[in-house]
């Protein structure tokens, strides 16, 4: 099983190879992947490393955290596993590893999950004062609400 590190502090004008000769030292079966801009080309100042087995993660993590490269320290982690739709088993693992990432990109996402499918049950309702304003922004809204009805009636 191959295991994928996360390689942060990367310096802007760093290559692919350049990367591949750093870990190629460590060993042939390494492979490297920088990660660039779409416009400029240029590395984003991170990328990912794999390695074969969890052993071989903890070593080049050991020798190469903190590694000087082009005036960078390096800083070298294992990657946490990328979460695609609302898959069951990768759900537990990711609260109890990045729960702080996972809510954000619920609440992120625009395909009507989150806080938005609680709006229109509520706005459906027959009673109009169901749906109450944000206590922060209520005298906010009391006074555009306040200006609307004079201009309405000036009109």
């Amino acid at each position: 099983m191959s295991i994928r590190l996360y390689v942060g502090n990367l310096p802007r004008e760093l290559e692919r190879q350049e990367l591949e000769t750093v870990f190629a030292e460590f060993d042939d079966s390494v492979s490297t992947k920088v990660i660039t801009d779409r416009k400029t080309g240029k590395c984003r100042g991170f990328g990912f490393v794999t390695v074969k087995n969890d052993e071989q993660a903890d070593q080049l993590i050991e020798k190469f955290n903190g590694f000087v490269l082009k005036d960078s320290a390096l800083k070298i982690e294992k990657a946490l596993p990328r979460s695609k739709g609302k898959d069951e088993g990768d759900a537990s693992e990711a609260e109890s590893n990045a729960a702080p990432v996972s809510a954000k990109r619920s609440k992120g996402s625009g395909g009507g999950g989150g806080g938005k499918s609680k709006r229109p049950a509520a706005a459906n309702s027959s009673d109009p004062e169901a749906v109450q304003p944000d206590p922060r922004w209520a005298q906010d809204l009391e006074k555009l609400k306040q200006l609307l009805a004079t201009q309405t009636a000036n009109s």
